[in-house]
């Protein structure tokens, strides 16, 4: 491990420490989440007197699949619909990895119900499966909408496998995302006028529709109507774009009443800069300082077209953000002594964090990897800010000729021999992120004192 700057130990008055962190939703969530698929079982159960021939089986473990996906199809619209106490309670990364997963289980369950269903009514009708898929789509009520939405929901699906993510800009990846919601519009009514479990139950009809209607609620009011009032009373324009080292831009943005936003150090915002080539795009950008009443300040590392154009924008652009969200912040903190872990670009939350979590003299420390010095954002700040609070600061750039210095256990113990009595904020290329989890992990330091969040979403 490579250290190439701290600053000098100076006194200063030493700064109260919270040691009591903000408690994570997510049990509660996820206890939730389950507690609503099991009274999706309870409800086909109630509902099937017998399974007793090969039909029954085929049939019956169709409704449950169908009733299973249903149920996970109207969840995966609830974790996406950025409602504050999941992306701040829970983080933005975690819910997007919820939903990842459950999507997948979502399209395997909707794969199994119409594999099933078909199979066991052709065994119950005595014909071809083809001569039955052509029946069920053609002749049962709602069922041409529903196959409609299906297939949209197996499109989705198929472009959001990572195999092939890596491969769909992201603006195609997002816009072909929100076809999911035209697709639950196109299958819901099946499941009513289809659904044995809901023919003639008034109660679990009632059930069904305060699902559906209470999801498509949040998405409208956090997505759509949040994001509108907040940008109506906060009137964002970009003021300046500062040049921070070789691809890495500073935007400074102001606007009205910003305070009222809330916004904490470690957050990031979606900013969609109203400017040619950037109107259709919207990109989670991280808090680079602390938040100021009258700005806020992000900081951009051009890796792709959309963020190499951010360096371009004049004074005066118009911006339209969401947010704040994550929850990579001060509340996650339990121990007074703190390591700020970061890579590249990942400086940006951790250097808002470095200004201004509370820590006595001493126990506050930032570590800082890159490839070279001149790699080094927000370097002058960062020492400014060591030096003010008597913070450690350290660097870890390559060698000469480029050699790779790997952050290991033995090297973070080399810099903080007490690292397992630390909280750690960890932020970086996930590469990088996940060879530093390892490290401190090795080094003694308990996952739950871990704190990371990728911002890759």
């Amino acid at each position: 491990m490579a250290t190439v700057h701290e600053p000098p130990r100076t006194r200063h008055r030493a700064a109260p420490a919270p040691m009591r962190p903000r408690r994570s939703p997510a049990p509660v969530v996820l206890a939730l989440i389950w507690a609503g698929a099991a009274a999706v079982l309870a409800l086909w159960w109630q509902g099937t007197p017998s399974v007793v021939t090969q039909a029954d089986w085929l049939t019956d473990g169709g409704r449950i699949a169908g009733l299973l996906s249903g149920y996970a199809c109207a969840v995966l619209v609830a974790l996406m619909a950025r409602v504050p106490a999941l992306e701040r309670g829970v983080g933005s990364d975690r819910v997007a990895r919820w939903h990842a997963m459950a999507g997948r289980w979502t399209v395997c369950l909707l794969v199994a119900h119409v594999v099933l269903i078909v199979w066991g009514y052709a065994v119950q009708g005595h014909a071809s499966v083809w001569e039955e898929t052509v029946s069920i789509v053609f002749d049962y009520p709602d069922m041409l909408k529903a196959t409609i939405g299906t297939l949209i929901l197996f499109a989705v699906g198929i472009v959001s496998a990572r195999a092939v993510r890596r491969r769909v800009r992201h603006e195609t990846w997002y816009y072909l995302h929100l076809l999911t919601y035209a697709a639950l519009f196109l299958a819901f009514f099946h499941q009513l006028s289809l659904g044995n479990e809901f023919i003639g139950n008034t109660l679990a009809q009632a059930a069904w529709y305060a699902l559906y209607l209470g999801v498509a609620a949040l998405v409208l009011w956090f997505r759509v109507l949040a994001p509108v009032r907040l940008n109506l009373r906060h009137r964002l324009r970009v003021a300046a774009v500062i040049p921070e080292a070789p691809g890495v831009f500073s935007v400074v943005v102001h606007g009205e009443r910003l305070g009222e936003l809330a916004a904490e150090p470690g957050q990031f915002l979606r900013w969609r800069f109203l400017a040619p080539g950037l109107y259709w795009t919207s990109s989670p950008y991280s808090l680079s300082a602390a938040p100021r009443p009258d700005s806020l300040r992000i900081t951009v590392k051009a890796l792709g077209g959309h963020s190499a154009a951010v360096s371009t924008l004049r004074p005066g652009t118009r911006v339209w953000a969401e947010g704040p969200y994550g929850a990579l912040t001060a509340g996650r903190r339990s121990r007074a002594k703190v390591l700020l872990l970061a890579g590249g670009v990942g400086i940006t939350p951790l250097r808002a964090l470095f200004e201004s979590l509370p820590a006595a003299p001493g126990d506050l420390t930032l570590l800082y990897r890159a490839r070279t010095a001149q790699d080094l954002a927000l370097r002058t700040e960062l020492e400014t800010i060591a030096a003010a609070r008597g913070a450690r600061l350290f660097y870890a750039v390559n060698g000469p000729g480029g050699a790779r210095v790997p952050i290991t256990a033995a090297g973070l113990r080399d810099v903080l021999p007490d690292i397992a009595a630390h909280d750690v904020y960890l932020c970086g290329p996930s590469g990088m992120a996940e060879a530093a989890y390892d490290a401190l992990i090795a080094a003694g330091v308990p996952a739950r004192h871990i704190h990371h969040e990728s911002f890759e979403l």
